[in-house]
């Protein structure tokens, strides 16, 4: 059985499709006398649409990344989907005026009417390989390409069995797309690399019982839609095959994207959250179905890592787990330090973790890291659930300075409950901060996702959702069923209101435009601790703690403290010059005016990195402006998330392959 795996746009460029590749894998291994190859679509379309107008990286991730909310690289594939260059054209023009400017309108709209053509093309391409099966993966921004596809391969070959999966697919997502376009022949919700292989094999026998398929969506002869029960349980991390990736390299190379990008590697060590199954992020959709964290053993993670460096010959990679299993800290990163490798890898971690972790996961290469900070407030965190106070998110950007960590995060607003009083203070105190990683982009107010506990839980706050509105201009469905296919929606606004949020986006973008030629270092040389300050809203530039009791204080102030915990701890190392809380409480105010503190919730931490050339650690190579996430496999035939928008709320969940 010959399967052809298609990674349709707006799949990034830049990493080869980790659940393509894991299920390339599984068909090769587990399907007998299966075979898998991958077409790498998005790159083919890189060259295409190059050839007939000016077309650049930054376009491309525009569509794949940056518009993900507004649904613009899903409306340019509409087109195609529908047969009709014109489709909704005047709807989508109506509705982003005032979002798009003018020539990215232009663009949009003439992408819109070329694709068809592009798709004609692949699709005979599909068809002139002759597979028996066809696989499309659909994650974000990729649902009307894969779409598109999978109807002109059924026009131009019926007899081919075409299959969709990945992220847009999961729960009822994948019911509702099975059920509303009749030449998909199979949906498979839930982790592919098992149910795949199942259903090839299924396939191949005379009178195949696809009941057994767990997830698996398929048709009875009277052409009626039914959709398996999902499994309840995820796979366990022995049974998740590591990816290959063979023919991406080279068709990257032979592609006019290669003078755009630098490819990276994308590897798993882990599915689902530690965090949120004990706490779910109110806003956080990301894990779908399974939120269960489960982790590959540190032997068969470290041996996936040095195998795909040494066969590809890349360094750079991403690791798309969800959050660190911090049992890696004292088994797979130790044994990366002493390979020799000079691994840059990109890892999403909590934001609590304390300095000496940093240190190790810097020395690993894992030095791009997104924590997850979200907000520099802690009543704003307690309603999102996360865990951790604004002194702690300051300290992780601030130690990740000081560790040459490049620290990629999203400032997010429109919490029910929030108020001004909690942005009030953060906002006077974001000029302290410019030489810390300012966010991605400006603050955005939360999109409401499926799966998330907003989506789930109406009394949080939210309730009489619809999809957003660029469903209703791309699908010709009706509201219930854009309901069922949709994973953001539409919601009243809640928490701050538009004086507030301007305020705060001014300052955030201040922090950015300034960060470059901001500094605060500070040396401990024992009995001084030298500060050195280069901010546009602090006059000074040098100053010396010589206080024995000011320089306790400033030490305890490497970690939150409330002051009265403050005045208590300083008391016992500095006996005979103890200060009364009152006075403590004075000298934290100074400190606070003079830049040298950030506070919130009644506790103080200190902003100041030790002095280790800074400059020479502020590192910028793979940092995308839109926060990436990326694809992690889960469900079906056709993977999961890629990177994600980081400048809007929380990313599409990673469930897909």
């Amino acid at each position: 059985m010959r399967v052809l795996l298609v990674n349709m746009p707006w799949s990034p460029i830049d990493l080869p499709s980790l659940a393509l590749g894991i299920l390339k894998r599984s068909v090769d291994e587990h399907v007998p006398d299966g075979s898998a190859e991958v077409l790498h679509a998005n790159l083919e379309f890189t060259d295409w649409i190059t050839r007939r107008m000016e077309f650049t990286a930054e376009d491309y991730e525009y569509y794949a990344l940056a518009s993900y909310f507004m649904g613009c690289g899903d409306w340019v594939f509409s087109s195609a989907l529908y047969d009709d260059p014109a489709w909704r054209d005047d709807e989508f023009a109506a509705a982003m005026k005032g979002k798009l400017g003018a020539s990215r309108m232009r663009m949009t709209r003439e992408l819109h009417r070329l694709v068809p053509e592009f798709v004609s093309e692949i699709a005979q391409r599909i068809v002139d390989d002759a597979p028996d099966v066809v696989g499309f993966t659909s994650t974000f921004q990729q649902n009307t390409a894969a779409l598109a596809a999978a109807r002109q391969v059924k026009r131009l070959a019926p007899h081919i069995v075409t299959v969709i999966g990945g992220a847009n697919c999961d729960g009822e997502q994948g019911a509702t797309v099975h059920r509303n376009f009749p030449f998909v022949d199979y949906v498979i919700r839930g982790e592919g690399e098992a149910a795949f292989p199942r259903l090839l094999a299924a396939l191949g026998e005379e009178q195949p019982d696809l009941s057994t398929v767990t997830g698996l969506c398929h048709r009875g002869p009277d052409g009626v839609s039914t959709a398996n029960a999902m499994a309840t349980s995820p796979l366990p991390p022995a049974t998740i095959l590591p990816p290959d990736y063979s023919g991406y390299f080279e068709r990257l190379g032979a592609s006019v994207a290669r003078n755009w990008v630098e490819p990276k590697l994308v590897v798993e060590g882990a599915r689902g959250c530690w965090w949120g199954e004990k706490h779910h992020c109110t806003f956080c959709g990301l894990n779908g179905s399974f939120m269960q964290f489960r982790s590959k053993s540190p032997d068969t993670f470290y041996d996936e890592i040095m195998d795909l460096a040494r066969r590809h010959r890349v360094l750079d990679m991403y690791v798309v787990d969800n959050i660190l299993d911090m049992g890696y800290l004292s088994t797979v990163l130790p044994r990366i330090i002493e390979s020799g490798y000079d691994l840059r890898l990109h890892i999403e971690i909590k934001a609590n973790m304390r300095r000496a972790h940093l240190r190790t996961l810097s020395d690993a290469g894992l030095i791009y890291v997104q924590p997850g900070i979200e907000s520099l407030n802690s009543r704003v965190l307690d309603l999102m659930d996360k865990g951790v106070s604004g002194c702690q998110n300051v300290r992780m950007l601030r130690d990740g300075a000081e560790t040459g960590l490049s620290v990629s995060w999203n400032y997010l607003h429109g919490f029910p409950g929030e108020s001004a009083e909690d942005y009030d203070p953060v906002i006077a105190q974001i000029p302290a901060l410019e030489h810390l990683n300012p966010p991605v982009d400006l603050s955005a107010r939360i999109a409401i996702e499926r799966f998330s506990p907003y989506f789930n839980r109406p009394e949080l706050g939210f309730s009489g959702l619809r999809p957003e509105a660029h469903y209703r201009f791309t699908y010709d469905l009706p509201e219930e069923e854009l309901y069922g296919l949709a994973y953001v929606f539409e919601a009243p606004e809640r928490g701050i209101g538009k004086p507030t949020v301007t305020a705060l986006n001014a300052a955030l973008a201040a922090w950015r435009k300034h960060h470059a030629d901001a500094r605060l270092t500070q040396a401990d040389l024992g009995d001084r601790i030298v500060l050195v300050s280069k901010r546009r809203a602090f006059e000074w530039r040098a100053m010396e703690l010589t206080d024995p009791y000011e320089i306790a204080a400033f030490r305890l102030l490497d970690q939150p403290h409330t002051p009265s915990a403050l005045t208590r701890k300083a008391a016992g190392r500095v006996p005979g010059g103890a200060l009364q809380e009152d006075e403590v409480q004075d000298l934290l105010d100074r400190w606070v005016g003079l830049g040298l503190v950030f506070t919130d919730n009644g506790q103080y931490v200190h902003i100041a990195p030790s002095a280790v050339n800074e400059d020479l650690l502020r590192l910028d190579f793979m940092r995308h402006r839109h926060a990436p996430r990326v694809e992690a496999p889960v469900p079906d035939p056709v993977p999961g998330p890629a990177p994600v928008p980081a400048s809007a709320s929380a990313e599409p969940h990673m469930t897909g392959v």
